[in-house]
């Protein structure tokens, strides 16, 4: 479905003027910044791969104007894990921002090997499509565990912080939490966006294991807790959008958001989030944006503003 250019312009009228109204016009001069979550795209790559495109064409296009400084890409990239032709999909949407705006990727179930139709640990096809090799190149890139991307975390600057993408793998294990530790202890003046596919539900932290790891709370109480510069968990798999806060063992908020978009019509639409960071103000603008409907969905619980200290002493990492 796509909206008569009346409409259209209409539309791009109220975002600027909403934009406006709360002087939130991301560029470099402004320090108002953009990271864009794209959640579960499995069925894009296996259905409407064309979908996918235009999710990644979008965020190229929109690089300079949003001032969009990283990605995150949510898990669960194909539908089928064995299927050669949905990965190459993938790779044709992303192939758009390589080398234009730094995304990390994680493995969501989906995107795990099967054996005799059960699922294992295995990242064959995640790991030739979007291993180490795709990004050891990016001074971005910060690094692995073990050789394979399944846990991975990137490095990305703006006005003055310094930020880290941490992507886990489904169901992190101990040795992944022992991992995960030791990259947030050496680097704690970073802020630290934790990504994994699994982590909220639509209405509270999930609760459960899968091939002898961590989900949610067990998660939460594991890792994310007791790491002070973790202030974001951001997550998929489940349908529909969620967010809550928590307080870690310092005392410090930490925003667990939930983003997936893929019971919509057509796979989702092309739904995605974006997150404007907006540091004069202390506060991040999460808003729900589809490029294949041109469309911006401004209700609650797909749109909302919150706190979050950036500006002056209040930013400074404790």
């Amino acid at each position: 479905m796509r909206f008569p250019l009346s409409q259209l312009r209409i539309t791009s009228s109220l975002w600027l003027t909403l934009v406006l109204l709360v002087g939130c016009v991301s560029s470099p001069d402004s320090g108002i910044f953009t990271v864009v979550l794209l959640p579960d795209t499995q069925k894009y790559a296996e259905s409407y791969p064309e979908t996918y495109l235009a999710q990644t064409e979008w965020i190229r296009e929109r690089r300079d104007a949003d001032n969009i400084k990283f990605v995150i890409h949510l898990g669960d990239i194909v539908q089928n894990a064995m299927v050669d032709e949905e990965w190459k999909s993938a790779d044709r949407a992303h192939q758009v921002l390589d080398g234009v705006v730094p995304y990390s990727m994680i493995p969501g179930n989906h995107d795990l090997d099967l054996a005799d139709g059960e699922l294992t640990r295995g990242t064959t096809m995640y790991d030739e499509y979007f291993g180490p090799q795709r990004f050891e190149k990016e001074s971005w890139y910060g690094g692995n565990m073990d050789g394979s991307n399944a846990n991975n975390y990137c490095l990305f600057e703006a006005s003055g912080m310094k930020f880290m993408v941490l992507g886990l793998e489904w169901a992190p294990r101990q040795a992944t939490i022992d991992w995960a530790s030791a990259i947030l202890k050496s680097h704690r003046d970073h802020r630290v966006i934790l990504a994994t596919h699994y982590h909220m539900r639509t209405e509270h932290r999930a609760d459960s294991e899968s091939l002898s790891g961590y989900i949610g709370d067990q998660l939460w109480e594991r890792l994310i807790r007791r790491h002070e510069n973790i202030f974001m968990v951001v997550s998929g798999h489940i349908s529909g959008v969620f967010r809550q806060v928590s307080k870690n063992d310092a005392g410090g908020e930490v925003h667990e958001i939930l983003c997936d978009y893929q019971s919509l019509p057509n796979g989702g639409d092309g739904w995605l989030q974006t997150l404007r960071f907006v540091p004069a103000k202390n506060e991040i603008y999460v808003d729900a944006y589809s490029p294949v409907l041109e469309k911006t969905q401004r209700a609650k619980p797909h749109s909302y503003r919150f706190d979050y200290p950036m500006a002056g002493a209040a930013s400074a990492m404790r």
